[in-house]
C-alpha cells in the first residue's frame, strides 16, 4: 500500500495578506452595489499604519476608499490607527472597449484558469486545504471571544493518504497572535478544544497525530506590524491547498469581466458537478480566454484514471450543460451581485454559500 502525506495551509482574516484582500473585494462590493456594471481592479498593501489602495476602475459608483479600507481592520479586529492612501485612475479606454460589447460581454483579459473537485469531503474538496480552511475560520472566531488573542493566524494540515484515500491527520499547526500576558498553556488547550476538536473529524486524529500550537513559542508582533501584506498573494489557500493547479491570476479585487475569476468559479463549478454526478471521483478543468473574445479558446479535463465512463462523453455531458462563454458564465452563477468580501478569507471553494458551489442535475 502507497502512503504519502501532503500539507495545505490557511490563514485568518487578520493576515496582513488577507486583510488587502479583503479591502479589494469590500470596494468591488460597494461598486457593485452602486453600479452592477463596474470595472474593477483596485488592490491594496499595508504596512505599519500606512494602507495603499491603487488601481483602475470604470464605474459610476460613489467610493470612499479610505472609509472602506478602515473599516475592515476594525472589523477584522485591530484598533490602531491607520492612514490610507489612494492612487486609484481610470480603467484604460482600450480595455474597455475590447471588453464592452453589445449584447456581449469578452474576457477583460488573457490567462489561464482550472477547477478541481474531488470526493475526499463532504465539500468535495481536497481534505488538506478544506480542514485548513475550516480551521482558519474557528481560529478567528475563538480569538475574538477572548481577551488574550489577536487577529492574525495561520493553520497547517498534513493529511496522511493509503492508495489514493485518506487514512488519517498526522500534523496540525496552528499559530495565533497573542497578547505578552497570555498563559501558554491555557492558550493550548482553548486552541486543542475549541478550535481542533470542533473541526478535525475525531477518527481522524490518532495518538500519533502531531499536534504543534504557536511552535515559534511567541507571537505577539503580528498583522501590517510584523509583516507587510498585498491583494492576491494567497491564491494557494484561496484555491486547492496546492492539490489542484490554478492559473496566473489572483481573485480579490476583480469584478466578473475578468475571467481569472469568473472562469475560476465556473471551472470549479463544472468539476463538482462531474465529480458530484459520480463521472469520477477527481476531476479537474482548465480554460483559457484571450482578451475581448467571448469564448474560450481551449478547454481541457483530467479525470487522473478516475472516471467512470470515457472521457470523451464527459466532454460531451459538459458540453451539454454548461456555456464556458463569458457572458453566460456570469449569469449562470448570477455574478454581478456584491457577494466577494466573504470570499476573501477562508477560502473561495469549499463553502456552500457561494453560487459556484450548487450542485445541478446533469442532462445526459
Amino acid at each position: 500500500m502507497e502512503k504519502i502525506v501532503f500539507t495545505s495551509e490557511s490563514v485568518t482574516e487578520g493576515h496582513p495578506d488577507k486583510v488587502c484582500d479583503r479591502i479589494a473585494d469590500s470596494i468591488l462590493d460597494e461598486a457593485l452595489r452602486q453600479d452592477p456594471n463596474s470595472k474593477m481592479a483596485v488592490e491594496a498593501t499595508i504596512k505599519d499604519e500606512l494602507i495603499l489602495v491603487y488601481g483602475e476602475c470604470n464605474t459610476s459608483a460613489e467610493l470612499d476608499f479610505e472609509t472602506i479600507a478602515k473599516n475592515v481592520l476594525k472589523e477584522t479586529g485591530y484598533d490602531e490607527e491607520y492612514r490610507v492612501q489612494v492612487k486609484v485612475g481610470k480603467q484604460s479606454s482600450e480595455i474597455n472597449h475590447a471588453v464592452v460589447k453589445e449584447n456581449e460581454i469578452g474576457a477583460g483579459d488573457q490567462g489561464i484558469m482550472f477547477g478541481y473537485a474531488c470526493n475526499e469531503t463532504k465539500e468535495l474538496m481536497p481534505a488538506p486545504i478544506q480542514y485548513a480552511n475550516q480551521l482558519a475560520k474557528r481560529l478567528a472566531e475563538v480569538q475574538k471571544e477572548t481577551d488574550y488573542l489577536r487577529p492574525d493566524g495561520k493553520t497547517q494540515v498534513s493529511v496522511e493518504y493509503e492508495d489514493g484515500k485518506v487514512k488519517r491527520i498526522d500534523t496540525i499547526v496552528l499559530s495565533t497572535q497573542h497578547v505578552k500576558y497570555a498563559d501558554y498553556t491555557k492558550m493550548s488547550e482553548l486552541l486543542i478544544e475549541k478550535v481542533i476538536h470542533h473541526v478535525i473529524p475525531k477518527e481522524l486524529i490518532d495518538a500519533q497525530t502531531k499536534i504543534y500550537i504557536n511552535p515559534s513559542g511567541s507571537f505577539v508582533l503580528g498583522g501590517s506590524f510584523g509583516d507587510s501584506g498585498t491583494t492576491g498573494r494567497k491564491i494557494i489557500c484561496d484555491t486547492y491547498g496546492g492539490m489542484g493547479r490554478i492559473g496566473g491570476g489572483c481573485f480579490s479585487s476583480k469584478d466578473p469581466s475578468k475571467v481569472d475569476r469568473t472562469a475560476a468559479y465556473y471551472c470549479r463549478y463544472v468539476a463538482k458537478n462531474i465529480v458530484a454526478a459520480q463521472l469520477a471521483d477527481r476531476c479537474e478543468i482548465q480554460t483559457a480566454y484571450a482578451i475581448g473574445k467571448e469564448d474560450p479558446v481551449s478547454l481541457w479535463i483530467e479525470t487522473f484514471g478516475t472516471e467512470k465512463v470515457e472521457k470523451s462523453e464527459i466532454l460531451r455531458i459538459i458540453a451539454k450543460n454548461f456555456s464556458f462563454k463569458v457572458k453566460d458564465m456570469i449569469e449562470e452563477l448570477d455574478l454581478r451581485r456584491p457577494i466577494y468580501k466573504q470570499t476573501a478569507a477562508y477560502g473561495h471553494f469549499g463553502r456552500e454559500e457561494f453560487p459556484w458551489e450548487r450542485i445541478i442535475e446533469l442532462k445526459k
